[in-house]
């Protein structure tokens, strides 16, 4: 084992991610090295809950840490993420699986991990440990390796809606913004170091407002950065399409910005949005989208649905099915509905899983359906794409557009990270294929 040294696990999505690079870099400056499981005096796995079947993944990686370590006096696990708070029991629920465990720590806690090391160090485990104070996670420079291309930014924390079927706010908290210069200074600084996209994440990007300065607003900042690259904005929230459309226009006329539009809609049934409460209707969607299609002819659309909420009738299915048809999105991830702990929703009457499973796959078929046809426009287009790394055949690249496109390179002996011209000659599905010209 190597003294002062850590290893990090990662679970869910980007603001999970940017949690993890605060950590290591918190570490690191307080001279922890980062090593491999096997080498290091402390395990931190950050956990996400945000659907059953990660949350079963975790536990039964936890479970399986506490075997495998705890009879070992140098090895400390330390639990961070989403997954001990999204319910009143849920610490309980984490101390049966890893009773071996050092600490539990909340979404706040993370800028203390050198503080609680000591702690640990000095003999102390079973430290659960939850602190109040808000932090501004964007006033913690991130630190690349050599050679990392895209750069992750949070930009606020918690969100404002009350979604009956969302464990993640239990967690997370109401909406925390963070110090518009301190986001643009963390960008300045990634770009530094040789990062070439940077992705703004949050719960919901669309909530961003500190003291009158909006989203629309940061994203002018930071393009006017000097230095070449794409910014992608994180999932923004339908009722933003409807009542923030300026603000999305203003966004997507930004040069450097991925003309990439992540709305979840979740479903196409008016019944079903006001049982998730999610405040918006399905017709001002179409209308807003419409528009914005119109303004962007090649903008890149990714939404989300979750098949079998409760009370969700065929009818209601059928909604979302015309929906996905008319909308063609780019992207669709879908979920099939599990109640989460802590939630209005887990009190509802449920569908049986073979229900939920039948319908996610007949919108899976109507969606793949759609991919044969919606890329054709892209043949014969000839633009530049950033360079991300390699692609799934030899000498082969992967890299992207400004619409956010997937797009394969033959024959690229190149450099990552560097963008390049290229004429695409194919279209499969989703994937464009490419070569340099």
């Amino acid at each position: 084992m190597q003294e002062n040294s850590f290893y990090i696990e990662t679970y869910g999505c980007a603001s999970n991610k940017a949690d993890s690079y605060i950590i290591i870099n918190v570490l690191m400056n307080a001279n922890y090295t980062q090593t491999s499981l096997e080498n290091a005096q402390f395990l931190i796995i950050n956990t996400c809950a945000v659907k059953e079947q990660t949350e079963n993944k975790i536990k039964a990686r936890l479970e399986n840490l506490h075997k495998q370590f705890h009879k070992n006096p140098n090895k400390h696990i330390i639990i961070a993420g989403c997954l001990p708070h999204i319910a009143t029991n849920y610490i309980e629920v984490i101390k049966r699986i890893t009773p071996s465990f050092a600490a539990i720590i909340n979404l706040n806690n993370i800028i203390d991990l050198p503080e609680i090391f000591q702690e640990i160090k000095s003999g102390k485990k079973n430290l659960v440990l939850k602190s109040d104070k808000l932090i501004d996670k964007a006033a913690y420079p991130i630190y690349h390796p050599r050679g990392k291309i895209t750069g992750i930014i949070p930009i606020s924390e918690g969100c404002l809606g009350s979604c009956t079927y969302c464990c993640v706010k239990n967690a997370r908290g109401k909406l925390n913004c963070y110090e518009p210069n301190s986001i643009i200074k963390n960008v300045g600084y990634q770009l530094k170091q040789g990062i070439k996209q940077i992705y703004l994440t949050s719960q919901d990007c669309s909530t961003y407002d500190y003291n009158g300065t909006t989203l629309a607003d940061i994203v002018k900042n930071i393009v006017s950065i000097d230095h070449k690259f794409f910014l992608r904005i994180g999932m923004i929230n339908p009722s933003f399409l409807i009542n923030n459309t300026e603000q999305l226009i203003s966004i997507f006329n930004q040069p450097k910005v991925y003309r990439f539009l992540h709305i979840p809609i979740q479903s196409g049934s008016n019944d079903v949005l006001k049982r998730m409460q999610r405040k918006y209707l399905i017709s001002d969607i179409i209308d807003n989208i419409d528009f914005l299609r119109k303004e962007f002819k090649n903008l890149t659309i990714s939404t989300d649905i979750i098949c079998g909420f409760p009370g969700e009738t065929e009818y209601d299915f059928f909604r979302t099915i015309n929906f996905i048809k008319w909308l063609k999105p780019e992207i669709l991830n879908i979920s099939k509905f599990t109640a989460r702990p802590g939630t209005k929703a887990k009190q509802m009457e449920q569908l049986g899983s073979k229900l939920i499973k039948e319908r996610s796959i007949r919108l899976s078929s109507v969606f793949r359906n759609s991919l044969s046809e919606i890329n054709k426009k892209w043949k014969g287009w000839e633009g530049e794409v950033l360079v991300l790394h390699e692609g799934t055949e030899p000498n082969q690249g992967f890299g992207r557009n400004y619409a956010y496109k997937n797009i394969f390179i033959a024959n690229y002996d190149g450099e990552f990270g560097k963008f390049v011209n290229i004429k695409i000659v194919k279209v499969e599905g989703f994937n464009l294929f490419g070569k340099i010209i």
